[in-house]
């Protein structure tokens, strides 16, 4: 018998599959026992509630995009490189075969009526991603608000390679972010 520990990295890396490709509310309980191999009473042990798992998969869904970026920007030489590598960073996301646009936009879009934890959730990712932005932005020495627009810049890129079926909407944010730093910085 696995830990507690275990179960719940499986149970949340199966709903994050399952809620990814079909959506929440598609997505019953008894299809993530199903997919993670664990109890439904264990399951409801470790989340006393759907919107607890949906909580804890955005939870490690920011944990991945959050490392992505990092690791991309790492690779950059510059300040103003490491916040072109946001795009970068998107543009190989937008690529990948199961790339069915931001799970936390798509999450709020389909759920914003109910709980407000996860609301919470996902506006606490949309402001760290944004604080982060804002950090890149003073360090390549543009001017505040920048931060925003590129943030956008981003977001909307995420919407329209989902929407579009296009992973060239991180290119495009890219030319327009290049564009806007040029401005800015020249």
């Amino acid at each position: 018998m696995i830990d507690d520990t275990a179960a719940r990295a499986q149970v949340v890396g199966a709903a994050d599959r399952l809620f990814y490709a079909c959506g929440v509310q598609a997505v019953g309980m008894d299809a993530v026992r199903t997919e993670a191999g664990v109890s439904l009473k264990r399951i409801y042990r470790l989340f006393p509630s759907k919107d607890d798992l949906i909580v804890a998969v955005l939870e490690r869904r920011r944990e991945v995009w959050d490392a992505g970026i990092a690791a991309t920007a790492e690779r950059a030489a510059t300040p103003r490189e490491k916040l072109l590598a946001v795009f970068d960073f998107l543009d190989a996301w937008f690529r990948e075969p199961d790339f069915r646009g931001c799970a936390f936009i798509n999450f709020y879009g389909e759920l914003s009526g109910g709980s407000e934890e996860v609301r919470r959730t996902v506006r606490e990712q949309k402001e760290a991603f944004g604080a982060y932005v804002a950090r890149l932005v003073d360090e390549a020495g543009a001017p505040a608000s920048l931060a925003p627009q590129i943030s956008i810049l981003a977001e909307g890129a995420q919407t329209t390679a989902a929407i579009a079926n296009t992973p060239d909407a991180a290119a495009h944010a890219r030319a327009a972010a290049e564009a806007l730093l040029a401005d800015a910085l020249d």
